[in-house]
This record gives structure tokens, sequence and C-alpha cells, in this order.
């Protein structure tokens, strides 16, 4: 059965997407059956992934509001990319909001759409929205483990906060196995700023930080104009092997989650 992991900041443009496109990525090369959710309007993994959003006939919208009438695997469709498959999404989904609240259980529509298909996958990877609404707590009830990208700025340390605090009320809810990793994404080695950030980060987290740090550079851009991860886009480069290093630290996070089953 998959492990799933939520990819998850109220704070935009930190690497939520890239992450989530990314590591799967990695791990779609080393053999694993990968699928990603994109559970953002905006659409960013439908279009990184080189799709147009409006063209498809069904997103994961439509296995949200009703999974029985239509189930995630008529949702799921194929990529460029061996192994990764992906649930795609439209504006559609800015609307599941409003239709959910109020339901009975509007908390735990993903995990019983992804209960159909989790064990068709290794791992499934949620690119959630930049907020802290209905998709995001969905995203939370059903993952194992969320992953919070945060750029190595002071003012993102806040949002941190916020989000932490987030997770503790989910785990009261009704997912007190979830578990959360800090990734630290856009860092710019040059300034001392980034790297305070980044010790801080360690020492406030020790054991919930990831190793890997993905640093910022302008080729996640030009992938994403490509319509490729840049695990394909450029191979060899610093930032493909921060993901692939990333994926081998996931691999075992994903061993203890097993573990516990």
């Amino acid at each position: 059965m998959a492990v799933v992991y939520s990819v998850t900041n109220q704070k935009g443009g930190v690497g939520k997407t890239t992450t989530c496109l990314c590591l799967g990525s990695a791990l779609a090369e080393q053999g694993y059956r990968i699928l990603l959710v994109d559970f953002d309007p905006q659409a960013g993994l439908t279009v990184s992934l080189g799709n147009e959003p409006e063209s498809f006939s069904k997103t994961i919208y439509d296995s949200l509001i009703d999974c029985e009438q239509n189930p995630l695997k008529d949702v799921i469709v194929d990529t460029k990319v061996k192994n990764l498959f992906l649930a795609p999404s439209n504006l559609d989904l800015a609307g599941a909001e409003g239709e959910l609240i109020g339901e009975i259980g509007w908390d735990r529509n993903l995990k019983d759409a992804l209960g159909e298909i989790k064990n068709n996958f290794d791992f499934v990877f949620i690119d959630c929205p930049p907020s802290l609404g209905v998709l995001t707590t969905n995203a939370l009830i059903c993952a194992d483990t969320a992953i919070i990208p945060v750029q190595t700025e002071y003012l993102a340390l806040r949002g941190l906060k916020q989000l932490s605090d987030i997770i503790v009320k989910v785990r009261k809810k009704g997912n007190p196995e979830l578990r959360k990793r800090i990734l630290r994404t856009m860092h710019n080695t040059r300034t001392l700023h980034s790297r305070e950030v980044v010790e801080e980060l360690e020492k406030i987290f020790p054991d919930e930080v990831f190793k890997t740090i993905i640093k910022r550079t302008v080729k996640f851009a030009d992938a994403t104009l490509a319509g490729m991860p840049i695990i394909q886009y450029a191979s060899t480069s610093e930032a493909s092997e921060a993901y692939r290093n990333l994926a081998r630290e996931v691999i075992e996070d994903a061993a203890k989650t097993i573990s516990k089953r």
C-alpha cells in the first residue's frame, strides 16, 4: 500500500509543486510507481507536466466530490515519465471548498478517493494549495507525512509555526499518526541570512528536517517551460542530484511509516 505525502505550506512560491514533481520523478527513476495528485486549483503540477488543465474531461475535483460516481482510477492519466502518473486539476477545484463544507465527513473525501487505488502505487504525493482550508485539511487527513517546503528566509519561519499548529489539530481530529518533515528550499548559499535560517531550522526541528537542501536555480523555471521534471530536463544538474538525494531520504522515511502499520 502506498505511502502518502502531502506537500504543503500556506505560503506560495516555496517550491511545493517543484518538490512534488522532482521528488516523484526521482523515485520513478528508481522503479517506484508514483502518483502525483494536483490538489491546487491553479493546476501548477498539471501544467508543469506539459498538460492543458481544461483539456481533461475529469479531474481530481470529480473524485473529491463523488468518488463512487467518479472513481480516481478513471481520473488518473499517464505522463511522459515512466512510472509517474497524474491526477490532474483545473479551476473546477476552486469550487470544492463551498461544496464540501458542511457535509458529513467532508474532511475525508480525498482519503476515500485514494483508498481505492493505494494498492496500485508505492508513493502518492499531493500538491496542496497555498492555504489552510478545506483542500489542505483533506490532504493532511489522508497523509502519512506532511512535507513542508520552507524557503530559507526568516519570514518563512513564522508561517511554519502556524502550519505546525494545524498539523497538531489534524492529529487530534482524525489522523493521530501524521508526521511532519521540513524541506529547506530556494536556498541562496551566498547570503549569511539564508545560512542562518538553515542552521536555525536544524536547532528548532532537529529530528524533522531533511538533510537535503534545495538550492535556488533558474533551471527549475526552464524545466517548467519545457513541460518536464528537472530530473529529465537537466539530468546531471546539481538540482537533479539534490532531489535524488531527497528521494533516498524519503525511502528511509517511508520504511519507518510502513514498519508502524
